[in-house]
């Protein structure tokens, strides 16, 4: 979300989303508040980054940069707190997750973490030990909430096709296995699923994993072998060689949550026919034959990316606009 008023940002969210509120990243505030120094810096399990002038690094430990990103989340998480007493249902977070991450931090040698094996094991094992951290701490403090984790993995597709730029620019890091890379997520997975089989009274997946990736080529038939009970994505970015794994999610019981809202302000009167801005979801289900009835049940409106590069009037209208267009795929399925 745009801005650096956690304050407001969460008021605006809880009052606009009644099924699915989140707790926002505010990346205008500086480094540690952005998507990958959140994570990097205030959820990762006994690995540490610092910010240096090409990106965040692996270093020794704690310091200034990871203080501070911990301090943000702190301050966020009271804030989601107070506006969410008695609150009941689904409260989504997220977080970066573990192939972004590798492509994103670096080694004390520069290079990123994806180009070493063993520290891709090892950055997937702090996540998902962060992760299970992370949740458990959202639980304690919304008790009534089921935890929905989102990972954000927009260089997915770069890092299984071989195309995340090695540092000098020059060559860029092999493709990583497909098995390898859906060990990991599968990782990350199975601890906010055990997050929520350890808290009192729950069962065992009621903190279901939706992994979002805002880049072409999203690989859905992967994602829901790695447990992805909901697949995010830019509605514009499908082709019709999508069509077979996405119709097998569906029938497999796997949500979609359809990019079809502008990320940043479009012109004048773009949000003006909520209808209109899921024709692109009705045009699939009928090109894939799909029941008219799955269609509310299985898709959920959202921007096709972040909103972190909008204003905050259209930031809030954008979250209002996905509520109408979703209402209006429940009132009329055909």
């Amino acid at each position: 979300m745009p801005g650096t008023d956690v304050r407001e940002t969460v008021k605006a969210v809880t009052e606009t989303l009644e099924k699915l509120p989140f707790l926002p990243e505010l990346p205008a505030r500086g480094p540690g508040a952005d998507m990958v120094g959140r994570t990097a810096g205030a959820l990762l399990a006994e690995l540490y980054v610092r910010l240096e002038p090409s990106g965040w690094r692996v270093g020794d430990a704690p310091g200034r940069d990871t203080r501070r990103a911990r301090a943000w989340l702190r301050e966020d998480l009271d804030t989601l707190e107070e506006f969410t007493q008695g609150y009941t249902g689904a409260l989504k977070v997220s977080a970066v997750g573990p192939w972004t991450l590798a492509a994103s931090l670096e080694r004390r040698s520069g290079e990123a973490m994806l180009g070493d094996a063993g520290a891709c094991r090892y950055l997937a094992e702090s996540l998902a030990e962060g992760v299970r951290g992370h949740l458990a701490e959202v639980r304690r403090r919304v008790p009534g909430a089921t935890v929905v984790l989102q990972l954000d993995e927009p260089s997915l597709t770069a890092v299984l096709t071989g195309r995340v730029p090695t540092a000098s620019g020059y060559r860029t890091h092999r493709a990583v296995d497909r098995a390898v890379v859906e060990q990991a997520l599968r990782q990350v997975v199975a601890a906010a699923r055990s997050t929520a089989g350890e808290a009192a009274g729950a069962a065992a997946g009621d903190s279901p994993v939706i992994v979002h990736s805002c880049a072409p080529g999203v690989p859905f038939a992967l994602l829901r072998r790695a447990g992805a009970a909901g697949i995010s994505f830019d509605l514009s970015l499908l082709t019709e060689r999508d069509d077979e794994a996405i119709g097998e999610a569906v029938e497999g019981g796997t949500a979609l949550f359809a990019g079809v809202v502008p990320g940043t302000d479009p012109p004048a009167g773009g949000l003006s026919d909520p209808a209109g801005s899921v024709m692109g979801v009705r045009t699939l289900w009928r090109r894939l034959g799909l029941s008219p009835g799955l269609l509310a049940e299985s898709v959920a409106v959202t921007s096709a990316c972040g909103l972190a590069g909008a204003s905050p009037a259209y930031a809030r209208a954008a979250l209002a606009h996905c509520v109408r267009a979703a209402r209006s795929l429940e009132d009329d399925p055909e």
